[in-house]
């Protein structure tokens, strides 16, 4: 084809970025630590004087890093203190083991007994409230009894029953994300109190597992207080065995809860209080709670037959959220033999608006029932088994049901055995849902799914939203379709891998209509001329039509170098003609083809090349 030529981009996955600071950062110091580097231990770094901008890098190794130390110092919005795990050779995070740890000598703080990693006050460093930290891509383990610590001073000491793998005293702008906190006294702790109040704090992409003492119902895996703090994107596993804690249990305001994969524990969720803060309980944000798009597994025999519980737990009821909690496009799966019920609503002051939840059981519909006793609830088209109940209990709450809810045997799962709870095809599920409630502002609208394992991806746009955590996808039943019980393997059935071994990851293969167990086959770009009243170069290719999950770009270049957007696909709309292409071909079918505007005879050397993005 002389000097014209085709190409086709491989992947441009998008994933949602938050907060890390502004590229415009100032210059600043970086420590790294591990095998081969400037520090060989942690303990070498010199935290009593990190400023603004700083990072410490623990790269990884074989044998886990056994030491504990505090951050109380300041970063800036534009330049925070990072602390980041560099991962091994095959994804592994550094480990910093509690258990026989030992403190660097030149830090004084209170409360070394409770933590690993301690980010709140200190003697040395001077004391000041943390203020822009992130601690990212760390495997956090061992702070609880019987393990035991050299402390700052060089003397031995036990950590108490509510150690943490990450303990929180204090702290404006902190980023936890990446990180496996497990085998403590608490995972994630967050404290507060009437005279100073955590804020601004996001927990996103952790694994947060096996934590808790035994017999004891007062550690869980997550416990928090704050004002104004998120949960997204992360997986929270079962507590350690014969450990009666929560899972996630919170007393903030501003709390949004969102995207998470939470299994077991006594409840999946328990919002109460914020019993130690007035700055919390006048925050605005107090009476205001988001619990939208997550999978809640309950086990058979975990504890507490409540999913969820809002309001409060202690004897002071005024100091109970007393508000509204927005529960929506959740998927619940129980498989209690016994009872499964959905909510507690601590008094009948507290309400909640539930709509689009799957709440779905093993055993038969009215083993559930959607409210324990009090509270105000509004149902509306959710998804559940016939036979269900309001209340197992004499009720005093009030349940508004429209009559819109759904009932059925199944709601169409893609493989409930393996935990795939994507929708099927035909699932009663699509199409069924309804828009948030006119309190709930749009910025708070499911627009992501989880991914396993601690990822997401934008929820597709499919008309009518449906029912449940997940959005009918085309993508991931074509996933499920060609590699079965593979489809959770990421090295087979994710989007950059490429099980052929043709080289063309899977998600290339799916947006051009190809086998990604067989041989290439038609329907990958291929270079055309196109004879109207002037010779054009162009390319043809096969697409899915929407919803697809993918944008295709074409795109331009006359050296390969310099590339020019040109014609694009989407869920969202078309983009047939600007200044560098033209679509030719029949609109609404599988084959496209798309011309260059300049002709051939204008320019002897002429590129393009097709970019599938998701």
């Amino acid at each position: 084809m002389d000097n014209r030529s085709l190409t086709f981009a491989t992947i441009c996955v998008a994933w949602l970025v938050s907060w890390i600071g502004d590229p415009g950062r100032v210059a600043a110091a970086t420590y790294e630590v591990g095998p081969g580097k400037p520090f060989t231990n942690i303990s070498a770094v010199a935290w009593e004087s990190l400023q603004a901008g700083d990072t410490v890098l623990i790269h990884w190794r074989t044998n886990a890093y056994k030491e504990k130390w505090v951050i109380c110092r300041q970063g800036t919005s534009n330049a925070p203190i990072t602390v980041r795990g560099m991962p091994g050779p095959n994804g592994e995070l550094p480990v910093i083991d509690g258990e026989n740890a030992t403190t660097r000598s030149a830090l004084s703080y209170w409360n070394e007994n409770r933590s690993i990693i301690k980010i709140g006050g200190a003697s040395v460093p001077a004391d000041t409230t943390p203020k822009f930290i992130v601690i990212e891509n760390l495997d956090i383990r061992g702070a609880r009894p019987p393990f035991t610590y050299k402390g700052a001073g060089g003397v031995t000491a036990s950590y108490i029953a509510n150690a943490s793998a990450i303990y929180v005293e204090k702290c404006e702008n902190l980023i936890v994300r990446n990180c496996r906190l497990h085998d403590c006294g608490n995972g994630f702790f967050v404290a507060s109190s009437d005279t100073l109040a955590s804020r601004n704090i996001l927990v996103e992409g952790n694994d947060i597992f096996d934590n808790g003492n035994v017999g004891s119902i007062y550690e869980h895996n997550n416990y928090t207080a704050a004002i104004n703090i998120t949960f997204q994107y992360n997986h929270f596993g079962p507590l350690r065995a014969g450990c009666s804690g929560n899972n996630l249990k919170d007393r903030s305001a501003g709390l949004i809860v969102r995207y998470n994969w939470i299994e077991s524990g006594n409840r999946q969720l328990d919002l109460v209080e914020g019993e130690d803060s007035v700055l919390i309980r006048s925050d605005p944000g107090y009476h205001t709670t988001y619990v939208y798009g997550n999978v809640l597994v309950e086990p058979d025999g975990a504890g507490n037959r409540q999913i969820a519980h809002y309001g409060g737990d202690g004897s002071h009821q005024a100091n109970y959220r007393q508000g509204a909690l927005y529960f929506y496009n959740n998927t619940i799966y129980s498989t209690r033999t016994d009872r499964t019920t959905l909510l507690r609503l601590s008094t009948n002051n507290e309400r909640c608006d539930c709509r689009n939840n799957i709440i779905y059981t093993t055993a038969a519909g009215n083993t559930v029932s959607i409210l324990d006793d009090t509270g105000l609830l509004n149902l509306t088209h959710n998804w559940l088994k016939p036979g269900w109940v309001n209340s197992f209990a004499n009720m005093s709450g009030t349940i508004t049901n429209d009559g819109s809810n759904l009932t059925g045997a199944a709601p169409g799962f893609l493989d409930e055995a393996r935990q795939i709870y994507f929708l099927t095809t035909n699932s009663p599920c699509r199409d069924t849902g309804v828009a948030l409630h006119t309190n709930a502002p749009a910025t708070h609208f499911a627009l992501r799914h989880y991914i396993p394992r601690r990822l997401s991806v934008a929820r597709p746009n499919y008309q009518t939203l449906d029912i449940g955590a997940y959005e009918f996808s085309q993508l991931e039943a074509w996933r499920y379709a060609n590699f079965g019980t593979n489809a959770s393997n990421p090295f087979i059935s994710s989007d950059t891998a490429d099980p052929n071994t043709n080289g063309i990851p899977n998600l290339v293969e799916y947006a051009f209509l190809q086998n990604p167990n067989g041989t290439t086959g038609p329907g990958m770009p291929k270079p055309m001329i196109f004879h109207l009243s002037s010779d054009h170069f162009g390319v043809q290719f096969a697409r899915r039509l929407p919803p697809t999950e993918v944008t295709y770009r074409v795109q331009t270049s006359p050296d390969l170098q310099l590339w020019n957007d040109g014609s694009f696909l989407s869920d969202s709309g078309d983009l047939l003609t600007n200044a560098f292409t033209t679509v030719i071909g029949p609109a609404g079918t599988n084959l496209i083809s798309i011309r260059l505007n300049q002709t051939l005879d204008s320019a002897p050397r002429q590129f393009m090349r097709v970019r599938v993005e998701r």
